[in-house]
């Protein structure tokens, strides 16, 4: 049988994408590498996760951003992934160091070296790609790459990630590997990080989600859409990865109950982009209250800050992406969430709010009823939560804890 062109390259590129070969050829590469650091402030260096039409892909970075000092540069795979009003920060664009075969990422490693040259720091932004739930390639590539950096002498982190309960056995080594040299893995929920402990990751730094430390809110974009609708504002999501048994149903009772219980509601969503879009879903909910005009379907992503000027509005929000419910949370506004990966459960550990997790198989029974119950008790949530907020910035605030911001020369033998 003939093997097209296409496949033919797809064959003979795999074992050119294995995680172990290309870290072997950072060490190579990276060997000697002399590291002078920044000689006007601090420098930086941040692997950003895939970005482009991910709300809370932006809000991770730009979290890191506005809680660090000097100048920053963002790797992601391609230009359009981040934009920034912050002349501190230079996007830098490198597909191939994560994603790529060794030609590439050798290709990219050149470009990434010139950036390690000043660096003072290198931080990855863990969320929940270090598991291998999105790809054990790109997972084990993230912690290989900070491995190989904190042997050259920076300091190195990986920035609070989740950690389930099968993670990919290639993923695991990687993670593993990272730690035992001196990679910083702070892991964002305690459910995380006893998983992490008990894979033998070690040592471990008990944090939270970074974005619990983004302070920057956008009042007026907020304003433009909270004020189309009356009453209590309540901020609804349904995400594009988590279809419900039972079709549209399940969140069209959603808004229902909220309606029922005088909310004005706002469909927001917060992922945009090709095989992960929330916006058809949100939309086509919308159209089955055509006529009412308290309900509002937010036909655009919004910048992070606009997302947190409506959370700061909003009395509770229901949501299928978990960092519209960190934005939430951060507000003291309780946040019915569906849970995926085991993520979900341990952010909602770190305020003993188990009531807003559902579980994806019971969406269609539990979705409406816990939102429902949520709104009731929405009062009282609130000061639960807010109870709890100033511990968990403490521990969000582990994620750049001690970052160096001075000059330093180092030589890795």
């Amino acid at each position: 049988m003939a093997i097209g062109l296409g496949a033919l390259r797809q064959r003979i590129s795999q074992p050119l994408r294995s995680p172990g070969l290309l870290s072997a050829a950072d060490r190579i590469l990276l060997a000697k590498h002399h590291v002078a650091g920044a000689r006007d402030g601090a420098h930086h260096v941040l692997l950003a996760p895939a970005g482009g039409g991910n709300i809370g892909d932006q809000a991770l970075v730009e979290a890191f951003i506005e809680n660090v000092d000097g100048r920053v540069s963002v790797v992601c795979r391609r230009p359009s992934d981040y934009a920034f009003d912050d002349e501190r920060v230079q996007v830098v664009p490198l597909l191939s160091l994560v994603y790529g075969d060794l030609v590439g990422h050798a290709r990219d490693m050149r470009a990434f070296r010139e950036l390690l040259s000043t660096a003072t720091s290198f931080s990855v932004v863990g969320a929940d790609v270090m598991d291998g739930g999105y790809g054990y390639r790109a997972s084990a590539n993230r912690a290989n790459l900070a491995a190989r950096v904190a042997e050259v002498g920076i300091d190195t982190r990986i920035l609070g990630f989740s950690w389930n309960a099968a993670p990919h056995p290639v993923a695991l080594g990687a993670v593993r590997g990272a730690a035992a040299r001196g990679v910083q893995t702070v892991v964002r929920d305690p459910r995380s990080a006893a998983r992490a402990r008990a894979d033998g990751i070690a040592p471990v730094v008990d944090g939270a989600d970074i974005v619990f430390l983004a302070r920057r809110t956008d009042a007026a974009a907020a304003a433009e859409w909270a004020d189309r609708v009356t009453g209590p504002l309540a901020l609804v999501n349904f995400s594009g990865l988590v279809p419900a048994d039972g079709g549209l149903e399940p969140y069209v009772e959603v808004v229902r109950t909220l309606r029922e219980r005088g909310h004005g509601v706002l469909l927001v969503p917060h992922v945009s982009r090709p095989g992960a879009d929330d916006l058809p879903i949100c939309r086509a909910v919308s159209e089955r209250f055509d006529g009412d005009p308290d309900v509002v379907l937010v036909d655009r992503l919004l910048s992070p800050s606009a997302i947190r000027g409506l959370t700061r509005r909003a009395r509770l929000t229901v949501t299928g992406r978990m960092h519209l419910a960190v934005m939430s949370l951060m507000h003291g506004v309780p946040a019915v969430t569906v849970a995926t990966q085991g993520k979900v459960e341990g952010l909602m550990d770190l305020f003993d709010a188990p009531q807003l997790c559902v579980a994806t198989d019971r969406l269609a029974t539990d979705l409406a009823r816990v939102a429902g119950e949520t709104s009731d008790a929405a009062e009282a949530l609130s000061d639960s939560i807010l109870a709890g907020l100033d511990e968990v910035r403490d521990l969000a605030g582990r994620n750049v804890a001690g970052l160096p911001l001075v000059e330093r020369t180092v030589t890795s033998g």
